[in-house]
């Protein structure tokens, strides 16, 4: 992403196993009309050593720009939180921007308002799916990521997509963790969602529930990835042809977190070409000039 060097969030560098393997295909207990088995065998790789080793903290920043901290009633009767930059004028355009595993630092709040200063007349709102916990240490990172429950980060994104209103459009983007629930968001919003994309985030396998998108899918992933590698995305290009959606793979001859500069596997220039092309496909579903 050509904007990520105000990202300075290490993403995560897997490790894949077969012990892995067994964690991506175990059984979750599914959250309401969500397939919890994706999101939940990811969040379960926090304990994994080879996982969040090696991870460096994130350097401390402070985002001195615009936009404030919310919070909204969630369906399970208790706050979800988030953070929001609001269009200048008024819109019913709402891109959430879904976190990694160090939660809503100042980092994703810097993100956050790269997208609305690149897309005038949309809203743009990260949403919080640790509930207030920000990660400093790989440690804690692992701690929040693998406490996360599906059926809390449900009522995080309905609680969202109400704040944002019944006639709002959703469009959403995350990476890693972020990206698995971006698509779960995705599916989340029906009728009202116009867009996801997902960086190298674990797809959902339940074709049933990918037949009721309302949208298509830009999906970013790297060949050399050992987690979310050529063989997942295979599949997840055949699932939505058989759910009868559309997904668009750009695949680059990178490593997983390769749009990360402060990952060794940074790659400058594929970095900047997926930023392009996602800015892209989200102006093109906001109806945003370039």
């Amino acid at each position: 992403m050509k904007k990520l060097l105000a990202l300075g969030v290490a993403f995560l560098s897997l490790t894949f196993s077969a012990s892995a393997q067994q964690l991506a295909s175990c059984c979750a207990k599914p959250a309401g009309n969500l397939s919890a088995s994706a999101t939940e065998a990811f969040a379960m790789l926090a304990a994994n050593k080879d996982f969040s080793g090696g991870h460096d903290a994130p350097l401390p920043f402070e985002f001195k720009g615009e936009g404030r901290n919310i919070e909204f009633k969630t369906p399970d009767g208790t706050v979800g939180r988030g953070f929001e930059i609001k269009s200048a004028t008024p819109s019913n355009k709402y891109l959430f921007v879904i976190h990694e595993w160090w939660g809503l630092n100042d980092y994703i709040k810097k993100e956050a308002a790269t997208f609305a200063s690149e897309m005038p007349g949309v809203n743009v709102i990260a949403v919080d799916l640790y509930d207030g916990k920000v990660a400093t240490t790989p440690e804690e990172a692992g701690k929040y990521m693998g406490a996360v429950k599906s059926e809390r980060a449900v009522a995080i994104l309905k609680g969202a997509q109400q704040y944002a209103g019944p006639k709002a459009q959703f469009a959403s983007i995350g990476w890693c963790f972020g990206g698995g629930w971006s698509l779960q968001e995705a599916l989340l919003g029906g009728k009202q969602t116009v867009g996801c994309v997902m960086y190298y985030g674990m797809p959902e396998k339940d074709v049933a529930k990918l037949k009721t998108l309302n949208t298509d899918v830009l999906g970013i992933f790297a060949t050399q990835d050992r987690w979310i590698n050529p063989e997942v995305v295979a599949q997840f290009k055949k699932d939505m042809a058989a759910a009868g959606k559309k997904v668009t793979i750009e695949s680059y001859d990178a490593d997983h977190a390769f749009a990360n500069p402060s990952n060794p596997k940074f790659n400058k220039e594929f970095a900047a070409q997926a930023h392009s092309k996602a800015l892209t496909y989200l102006r093109g579903k906001f109806k945003v000039k370039s």
